[in-house]
């Protein structure tokens, strides 16, 4: 199966719309169709793994925590921390990497900083 991410509340939307604009086909849902502003890390990774969504954040602070307590009892579909201190271009061609280099059985269970 192809690979598809879910934005976190907290990553910068102009790397979504960077991405789709480089590549109209990946499947990168927005914080805001998937409605994550209130929700927990726990709850945020509970919903990208039902989706089959690698859940992509700047949150390297707690996510990789509840990320952990997560694989425990669940299987996730991945996340990708990006740091912020990234240039946006940079993360674009990482991700656009990632979708045409990989499959999404690839990611399960792992979190991945970038740059990788």
């Amino acid at each position: 199966m192809k690979t598809r991410f879910q934005a976190d509340a907290d990553l910068n939307q102009a790397i979504v719309t960077g991405v789709l604009r480089r590549e109209p086909t990946i499947d990168f849902q927005t914080a805001n169709i998937a409605d994550l502003s209130s929700l927990s890390d726990l709850e945020v990774l509970s919903l990208a793994a039902r989706e089959g969504r690698i859940l992509v954040s700047h949150d390297q602070r707690t996510m990789p925590i509840h990320f952990s307590e997560f694989v425990a009892t669940q299987t996730s579909s991945g996340v990708i921390i990006v740091l912020q201190s990234l240039p946006i271009s940079g993360v674009i061609n990482n991700v656009v990497k990632i979708w045409q280099t990989s499959e999404a059985e690839d990611w399960n269970n792992r979190v991945v900083y970038l740059p990788i």
